[in-house]
């Protein structure tokens, strides 16, 4: 959750959409960013009004739900959260979805876009600004990772289906996985070492940030 933006913003308003069938993600979402902005506030938003009610069980100082789609409840949010929402589009329809949202953001505000598996081991998402797409980051429980490349089947609508040879994103999997391979030998001391080690080695020339389990590249290296 990028920080800077959610302490910076005026109104510290978060989006949940797609939240699903249970209100889980939007009560840990309201967790995470109260922690960091005790005035924040999160929404959680859903297109079926029975999930909407369904979570009125869950509401609290600073959490509510709301019946909505890609236009955000009328709501301007600085943070929207759309995880697992556009994979059942079709690209123009997942590209549409983006524009629609990024034009109800705050002027400062950002969207984070993508998929995760069902017990959030693997994901992948986009960072987009306003302006459009910023940044891609993958996303791994390293202790349960066999390869990087197996990150491929998260990648969000806008990259998925361009996970072909010789395209950006199939090129940054092959690094990923080389440099993989490389670190073979510190996986005696874990997989964390070795995906440390996986980072340090990349021939990649545009890495941002790298972190446990997490590695952010610019979207234009990726596109």
């Amino acid at each position: 959750m990028h920080r800077g933006v959610l302490t910076a913003a005026d109104d510290p308003l978060v989006v949940d959409l797609g939240y699903g069938a249970t209100p889980i993600t939007a009560v840990e979402l309201h967790a995470r960013v109260r922690a960091v902005r005790p005035d924040a506030r999160v929404v959680g938003i859903e297109i079926d009004q029975a999930r909407v009610d369904a979570a009125a069980d869950a509401v609290t100082d600073g959490l509510s739900f709301a019946r909505g789609g890609f236009e955000l409840a009328g709501l301007r949010p600085v943070v929207i959260r759309a995880f697992n929402v556009l994979r059942q589009y079709d690209e123009k329809a997942a590209a549409d979805g983006w524009q629609t949202m990024r034009e109800g953001l705050q002027g400062n505000g950002i969207l984070l876009e993508g998929t995760c598996d069902e017990v959030g081991r693997r994901a992948a998402w986009v960072t987009l600004g306003p302006e459009g797409p910023r940044t891609l980051t993958l996303a791994a429980a390293v202790d349960h990772l066999d390869r990087p490349s197996s990150l491929a089947e998260r990648l969000p609508k806008a990259l998925i289906h361009h996970n072909v040879a010789g395209s950006p994103v199939h090129r940054l999997l092959r690094e990923l996985d080389r440099a993989w391979d490389a670190a073979a030998p510190l996986g005696t001391f874990g997989n964390r070492q070795r995906w440390a080690a996986m980072c340090a080695g990349l021939q990649w020339e545009q890495v941002g940030r790298r972190r446990d389990g997490e590695l952010t590249v610019p979207w234009p290296t990726v596109a």
